[in-house]
C-alpha cells in the first residue's frame, strides 16, 4: 500500500452552519475548482479515495488525528475549501450530518466539484440498527449521534433517500467495502476521463487486498472457540458480526454519547463470567494518557477472575500512534482489530 503520502490534517477543518452554508459559495469562481485536490468526510474514506486516486489527486481528511469521525462537528468556513477543490467523498445520511450540508449545498450551487457519496446503490445491503437490511431500522426516528435533528428524507441529484434508520458503519465490512471503493473509482473515472484507467487499476488492486482480509476474517471466526466477545463502547461493529456470524456485546448502545445503566452492566459482568470471558475489548478512542475507560475498569474489576482488554478501533478516525506508522485502512484491520478479535473469541 502507499502510505507515503499520507499526512492527515493536524487540526480539524471546518464548516460553517446549514443556513450559511450557501453564502460561502457566491464569490468562488466555479472554473477553480480541478481534480488536483479533493475531501474526504472522514478517515476511512480518506484511505480510500488516496488509495483510488494515487498520485493523480492529493485528498486531505478534515477531521483532526485523534477524533472519531462520526458525531464530528465542524465550524469555520470548511464548505469554501472543499468548493474550491475538485471533488468530495462522503456518505449521505445523518450521522454525517455535516457533510450532507456540503453535499447538498456543492450539488445545487456548485456542481463543477465532483461530489460521491459513497453508500450510492448499497441501500438494500445497509442494515437498519436492528440489523435489518434495506434500511427497516429499529433506532429513534431524526436524533442521532451529532445531537442535531435531521429531516427523515432528503434528495440529492433527483434521488429519494431515507437512511435516517441507518447504521452507517458499513465501512468496517470488507466485503461492501469493495462496493464503495468502486463507487468511489467510477465517480473520479466520470469527473476525470483521461484518469479513469488509473483510478479503475488502483481499485481493482485495493478491491483484491479487500478480499484477502475478508479471508481473513473468515478463517478467524471459523477457528474461533467462541462465538460471543463484549465490547465496553458505543455499538458500532454490527457489519462485522452480520457478515462473519459472532455476536459482540455491548452494555451501551448506538450513541457514543450513551451512558450504560447500571443494569447493563451488571449483565455484562453476568455473561464475562457465564462464558469465561478472558478478553474484553474496548475503543482506544476512549483511552486518556494509557489508561483503560472507566467502564473496562469496572469490568474487570467486578469480574471474579483475570481479565485482559485489548483496543479495537471502528476507523472512523485515526491515532496520531497510528499514523505515524503510516497505517491506513488495512494496516489498522490486520494490527489492530484482526489480532483484538481472534483474543476475544478464542481463535489460537
Amino acid at each position: 500500500m502507499n502510505v507515503t503520502r499520507r499526512a492527515l490534517l493536524k487540526g480539524g477543518a471546518s464548516a460553517v452552519a446549514a443556513g450559511t452554508v450557501a453564502g460561502c459559495l457566491d464569490d468562488i469562481d466555479a472554473s477553480s475548482a480541478d481534480l488536483e485536490t479533493g475531501y474526504a468526510a472522514f478517515f476511512t474514506l480518506w484511505d480510500w479515495a488516496e488509495q483510488v486516486s494515487g498520485d493523480v489527486i492529493e485528498f486531505e481528511n478534515p477531521v483532526g488525528t485523534g477524533q472519531p469521525g462520526h458525531g464530528w462537528s465542524p465550524g469555520g468556513d470548511l464548505t469554501r475549501d472543499i468548493a474550491d477543490a475538485g471533488a468530495f467523498v462522503y456518505f449521505d445520511t445523518p450521522e454525517f450530518s455535516w457533510a450532507q450540508n456540503i453535499a447538498a449545498t456543492l450539488e445545487t450551487d456548485y456542481d463543477a466539484v465532483t461530489v460521491i457519496d459513497g453508500l450510492e446503490g448499497l441501500d438494500d445491503q445497509l442494515l437498519g440498527w436492528d440489523r435489518e437490511a434495506g434500511g427497516a431500522g429499529g433506532h429513534d426516528g431524526a436524533s442521532h449521534d451529532d445531537g442535531h435533528e435531521h429531516d427523515d428524507g432528503h434528495n440529492h441529484d433527483g434521488h429519494d433517500h431515507d437512511r435516517s434508520s441507518i447504521d452507517p458503519h458499513v465501512w468496517l465490512d470488507p466485503v461492501l467495502a469493495q462496493d464503495i471503493v468502486d463507487t468511489i473509482a467510477s465517480g473520479l473515472a466520470d469527473a476525470d476521463p483521461d484518469n479513469a484507467e488509473t483510478y479503475e487499476e488502483n481499485a481493482a488492486a485495493y478491491a483484491d487486498e479487500l478480499a484477502a482480509l475478508d479471508q481473513r476474517f473468515e478463517a478467524l471466526v471459523d477457528a474461533a472457540d467462541r462465538q460471543t466477545a463484549v465490547f465496553a463502547g458505543h455499538d458500532s461493529f454490527t457489519y462485522l458480526q452480520e457478515r462473519y456470524g459472532f455476536e459482540l456485546h455491548t452494555p451501551t448502545g448506538v450513541s457514543p454519547q450513551e451512558e450504560p445503566s447500571q443494569d447493563a452492566i451488571s449483565a455484562t459482568i453476568d455473561l464475562v463470567e457465564e462464558e469465561g470471558i478472558e478478553t474484553i475489548l474496548y475503543s482506544p478512542f476512549e483511552d486518556r494518557d494509557g489508561e483503560y475507560p472507566p467502564l473496562v475498569n469496572t469490568i474487570i474489576r467486578d469480574s471474579s477472575h483475570e481479565i485482559d482488554a485489548m483496543p479495537i478501533t471502528h476507523l472512523s478516525g485515526t491515532l496520531v500512534t497510528w499514523q505515524d506508522e503510516g497505517w491506513g485502512y488495512l494496516e489498522q484491520m490486520e494490527e489492530i482489530n484482526v489480532p483484538a478479535f481472534r483474543e476475544a473469541l478464542d481463535a489460537q
